[in-house]
């Protein structure tokens, strides 16, 4: 059992008494934050409507009602068209953002390399990153967790993924990611106006650029794989490619795959790491158990395919981490076809929204939904749980196909970094939620780290 702590409520956007504007969505923090403004009634009912621009916006926020869009009638629920425009410049058609039978097949193609033997093979290159990183880390010293959080699951990704290829990682790479990023989440009034993408900002204009390097890079890397093919991901996926497709389509798949796979197999994971250590940061009596259940694990077997198994307090700590910020804090449907959602007709052409940060912090859903409690996750408390309660990963048959993969690395790199070294927050520092795509601490996070002896 963990030790009795205090009632800790980590920081989130002011919640006000009525309902918000519209049209703020389009000007202020609203317009940067996506989890910035949302009412307190938001977070107390079943499901509401809105008006964006003339397109009709359902966000059901009951389990029921999400899981009949996730699960129960998925098929009439696509990925919008506003939404494949915004993510074609940086990913194309690949998995995250296609539908239908070209879904499927890339699906099929990649499931392969996330199974659980193929994972469990991965566990020695998690510990490589996580050593990696630490190997410049002294005692007294203020380093941003969420920086190197990133930088690790982009070498993550590279090793495991991409054969270890160079070009993949580094700040550049990381800065061009970064701007893509914000670039996404800055074009979607243009989107939303039917206007062309022309990036008018400097925000835009630096995240078109980082939209260019990362096809250009990713292009040059599936070219080299093409002439010396590998034994990686990247290699079986243009082969299965290759035999599936005509050979332009082929190609395009496999540099908008390989932008997938290597932006979002790197940025949420950071992120829930980041947040995760956050939240330790703040605790330091739960922190030292985690350390002390991270060491224990690692003695036995430093690099096996059990340690996941071994660290359940990380576990619930990360769980509860990723509830209180899910590293998407939300995902669109356009529905195909009329339907009914619970009591709520459902037009053809009609956008479903589904919000894990409301949802996951809603009061009807959870005791006390504010407040960071791991115990939330222990095996008792989770079986009473509605299925599509919790869905930091999605669900139904579009959950992430790197699931597995996602959580083994992020247990893995937290117990390696939490064993040997305490975090400590920054005095006078602001932690706050921010992000359109994905979600961050808004200037990332500077810890004061020590070393912790033995």
């Amino acid at each position: 059992m963990t030790a009795p702590m205090f009632r800790y409520v980590p920081p989130h956007p002011p919640r006000p008494d009525g309902p918000v504007p519209v049209w703020r969505g389009f000007v202020g923090e609203r317009a940067r934050n996506a989890v910035f403004g949302w009412s307190k009634r938001a977070f107390e009912i079943p499901h509401f409507e809105r008006t964006v621009l003339g397109h009709r916006v359902h966000i059901p926020l009951d389990p029921a009602l999400v899981q009949h869009v996730m699960l129960d009638n998925a098929a009439n629920y696509q990925k919008p068209d506003l939404v494949k425009k915004l993510l074609m410049p940086s990913i194309g058609r690949g998995l995250l953002s296609s539908d239908g039978n070209l879904w499927r097949d890339q699906r099929r193609i990649v499931a392969a390399s996330f199974a659980p033997a193929a994972v469990d093979a991965l566990f020695p290159s998690f510990a490589r990153a996580a050593e990696q990183a630490m190997a410049g880390w002294g005692s007294g010293c203020t380093i941003d967790m969420a920086e190197v959080s990133t930088a690790t699951t982009m070498r993550v990704i590279s090793d495991a993924l991409f054969g270890g290829d160079p070009r993949l990682t580094g700040a550049e790479a990381m800065g061009h990611i970064a701007a893509a990023l914000e670039g996404v989440g800055g074009a979607r009034l243009q989107v939303l106006l039917g206007l062309p993408l022309i990036p008018l900002t400097a925000k835009g204009r630096r995240g078109r650029r980082g939209q260019l390097y990362l096809r250009e890079t990713l292009s040059a890397v599936v070219n080299d794989r093409r002439q010396r093919p590998g034994d990686d991901f990247l290699s079986h996926m243009i082969s299965a490619l290759d035999a599936r497709f005509p050979a332009e389509d082929a190609q395009a798949l496999a540099v908008d795959n390989a932008a997938t796979f290597y932006v979002a197999g790197h940025e949420t994971t950071a992120n829930a790491m980041t947040w995760t250590l956050f939240l330790l940061s703040e605790q330091a009596a739960l922190q030292e158990q985690v350390s002390a259940e991270a060491r224990e694990a690692l003695a036995a077997a430093p690099a096996d395919s059990s340690l996941a198994e071994r660290l359940p307090l990380l576990r619930r700590v990360l769980e509860e981490s990723m509830r209180l910020y899910p590293p998407v804090p939300r995902f669109d449907r356009q529905a195909v076809a009329d339907d009914r959602i619970g009591d709520h007709p459902i037009r053809a052409g009609d956008f479903v929204s589904i919000w894990p940060w409301i949802i996951h912090r809603h009061r009807s859903l959870w005791e006390d939904p504010d407040a960071f409690i791991p115990d939330r996750w222990r095996e008792d408390a989770r079986a009473t749980r509605h299925r599509f309660q919790y869905i930091p990963f999605g669900g139904g048959p579009r959950v992430c196909v790197g699931l597995r993969f996602a959580t083994a690395e992020m247990l893995s790199v937290l117990a390696y970094w939490l064993a040997g070294w305490r975090f400590a927050p920054l005095p006078g520092r602001d932690v706050r939620p921010s992000g359109m795509v994905t979600l961050r601490p808004a200037g990332g996070l500077p810890l004061i780290l020590s070393r912790r002896s033995g």
